[in-house]
């Protein structure tokens, strides 16, 4: 065993214990934070497969924007944490079954002789001046292009479907329109008065 697969190792224990402190922790905010820890021991290992590009993609965008911007709104929210556990005990045999046939599935896949290590090629050495961004840009916009666009289109509907779901119309509430506030004259708010001018005695 060289050095890389103790590196790996290491990084897939970490990565696999911080998941499972995600969704055991009883605290949001514990949560919260080993998220970010997956997050960064998953880049590591993407580092590993000599995909930087990635990896700090991974970093900037979902530890630098989402789970700050994810902590700020868990800390400042008054989360009841007991209403969120009320119904757990009802709902574990199922969530535990579907556990299971999910790791029966990936134990399967992973498994199988498609997986085996002798049946793996070994990759090709890389050139110094060689670009995973480039390669990777190449690929989403040649072989992999409609499923590119399928995605941005799915992750299009997803936003309006959000926004729609959480439009609500209050009644009660004063608003402005932007159409009569434009569509206003002069004469139709200010009225000239002529006053007689007063003499000081």
């Amino acid at each position: 065993m060289g050095f890389q697969d103790i590196i790996f190792y290491f990084f897939a224990t970490v990565l696999v214990a911080s998941a499972l402190g995600v969704i055991t922790a009883r605290n949001p905010v514990h949560a919260a934070l080993l998220l970010v820890l997956a997050f960064f021991t998953c880049a590591g290992l993407w580092l590993l497969l000599e995909a930087e590009f990635l990896a700090i993609t991974l970093v900037l965008v979902y530890v630098g924007a989402v789970m700050v911007l994810f902590l700020f709104v868990v800390m400042m929210l008054d989360i009841n944490l007991e209403h969120l556990r009320k119904g757990f005990w009802r709902w574990f045999p199922f969530g535990a079954l579907l556990a299971l046939v999910m790791a029966a599935e990936m134990a399967i896949v992973v498994m199988g002789k498609q997986f085996s290590l002798d049946q793996m090629p070994t990759p090709p050495a890389r050139a110094a001046d060689y670009s995973n961004t480039k390669e990777l840009g190449r690929l989403i916009y040649t072989e992999y292009v409609y499923a590119f666009e399928l995605a941005a289109v799915i992750l299009l509907v997803a936003i309006v479907a959000a926004i729609a779901l959480t439009l609500r119309h209050r009644t009660g509430t004063k608003f402005l329109d932007p159409a009569q506030q434009v569509a206003v004259k002069r004469a139709d708010r200010v009225r000239m008065v002529s006053m007689p001018s007063e003499k000081k005695e």
